[in-house]
């Protein structure tokens, strides 16, 4: 049979398949363009319920460190504004009020933008492309009027966010900021990319002036320190109890206080140390971590741990850092001239909140000076956030007298302090006072305070004056009153 025509169908046929497959390039591309817009406009359906595009959300209290931050993010340099802390300190609603306080001041709402990437929205998408796409469909469909503040909360599910953020710095398209936990934006990528980019702020769980305010109580003027001292003391034995976790302070109901807690205390461990570091030995540390928050205020070293828990001495010590670097815990070196000596001596175990102690170590009732100690080792801590040029170490000689924190400006020792409790035991108190002193001679230092509960006056001692200030007063007139410095630049 012949066949008729065979060249022309085959031409047919291939100008019907690449009808075909152009006509399927172009629905592809279609369906392409419809699928990005509908997740562009997915993603600003998502952010908009945390942004003041459209409304106001819930912005707290004032923070101490808004001031600061406003002063950071307005800087000409355009510092990336880097705001650090333990867990639920309140990163995130500083953030809000930040973002309030610009629009009050007339910048365009619509010009600043918040992704929280702890958004269950996002889970399944976390990386740079979606950071970058996230941040086009902001471009594109709010149309900022002005530079935008771009705020990046929880930053550290990115991985490499980093570049991201300089790369908008550099161009200078936006001012940024960026929040999450000390120990992931302190990592080695981040120091790598953003050196000299970056002020930081430390948030830590409220002071007990904030305390205070968060539970309504305002001290405007000194005569209402003088006329309410009563019921300051009530509400600080509270905030020794129960500690300046913002969420905590303003429950009433002592359960779910501790029930908060604990579940901060299992956030930090799994969310901030297991999660970052894979660590694998779940049970050693969460039992180191409950050792340290049943041991504040004490001396330790790695080697007695690791004999008391049966844990290797490098397990301990790595662990260690982990619980450190995410704030949950800090130590505190002895003072000495020799570095190797400082390193080597036992350091002393701080909580960063006397509620996580009382909730996951011991409690507060039978242990009222290592409590106090603690709260003033926090406010310290506090105060060298804040001033670079200042140190906080401990002191104890050869024959084990003891003072409980070495204040130190530069090269100068600029007070020592000493936490007593019950100042009444005389006892105690010669014992504490004798230390004070023989301190004062080594360290050339005349600025001594010996911090009580309730007892307040000064006493010339062996030819040393010492001033006695009540917790409560040094809280709220200290160091905490005092205006934090602007760091030079990094």
């Amino acid at each position: 049979m012949e066949v008729v025509g065979t060249r022309d169908n085959d031409c047919a046929a291939n100008l019907i398949s690449v009808d075909f497959m152009h006509h399927n390039t172009q629905n592809l591309k279609y369906s392409c363009i419809i699928i990005q817009t509908m997740r562009k406009d997915e993603s600003i359906a998502v952010l908009s319920r945390w942004n003041f595009w459209t409304n106001i959300p819930e912005t707290g209290k004032e923070r101490s460190q808004l001031q600061q931050a406003l002063k950071y993010l307005k800087s000409k340099a355009n510092k990336v504004v880097v705001i650090s802390g333990v867990r639920r300190s309140g990163k995130t609603v500083l953030t809000r009020q930040i973002v309030k306080k610009l629009i009050e001041e007339r910048h365009d709402a619509k010009s600043t933008l918040i992704i929280n990437f702890e958004e269950p929205s996002f889970s399944e998408e976390l990386d740079l492309k979606h950071l970058q796409s996230t941040y086009d469909a902001y471009i594109e469909i709010i149309q900022p009027s002005m530079q935008p503040v771009v705020i990046l909360d929880e930053i550290q599910e990115i991985p490499k966010w980093e570049k991201f953020v300089r790369s908008l710095q550099e161009r200078n398209e936006a001012r940024i900021i960026v929040t999450g936990s000390s120990s992931a934006l302190m990592s080695g990528e981040f120091s790598t990319v953003l050196t000299g980019r970056t002020l930081e702020i430390n948030m830590f769980p409220l002071s007990f002036r904030e305390f205070l305010n968060f539970s309504g109580m305002e001290l405007g003027t000194p005569l209402d320190m003088i006329l309410k001292k009563d019921e300051i003391i009530r509400n600080l034995k509270v905030y020794e109890e129960s500690g300046g976790f913002p969420e905590v302070v303003i429950e009433i109901d002592d359960e779910l206080k501790f029930a908060i807690l604990r579940k901060i205390y299992e956030d930090i461990l799994f969310k901030d140390i297991v999660k970052r570091w894979s660590v694998r030995n779940i049970d050693k540390l969460e039992f180191l971590g409950t050792y340290y928050l049943t041991n504040i205020s004490s001396p330790i070293t790695f080697n007695k741990i690791s004999k008391f828990l049966k844990m290797p001495v490098k397990t301990v010590e790595t662990y260690s850092k982990y619980l450190e670097a995410s704030n949950l815990i800090f130590f505190i070196k002895r003072f000495s001239f020799s570095l190797k000596e400082q390193e080597n001596s036992p350091r002393k175990v701080y909580s960063i909140d006397t509620g996580l102690a009382n909730s996951a170590g011991f409690r507060f009732q039978t242990n009222y000076g290592k409590f106090v100690e603690n709260t003033v080792a926090t406010q310290l801590l506090r105060k060298t956030s804040e001033d670079p040029f200042t140190d906080v170490y401990y002191w104890k000689d050869y024959q084990h007298r003891e003072v409980d924190f070495v204040v130190k400006d530069g090269l100068r020792v600029k007070q020592l302090i000493q936490v007593c409790y019950d100042i009444e035991d005389l006892g105690t108190k010669e014992r504490e006072l004798e230390a004070i002193v023989r301190a004062s001679k080594e360290l050339e230092c005349d600025n001594l305070l010996v911090i009580t509960w309730d007892y307040e006056g000064e006493e010339d001692f062996k030819g040393k004056m010492i001033e006695y200030i009540p917790l409560w007063k040094w809280l709220l007139k200290g160091f905490a009153s005092q205006a934090p410095q602007v760091p030079q630049d990094q």
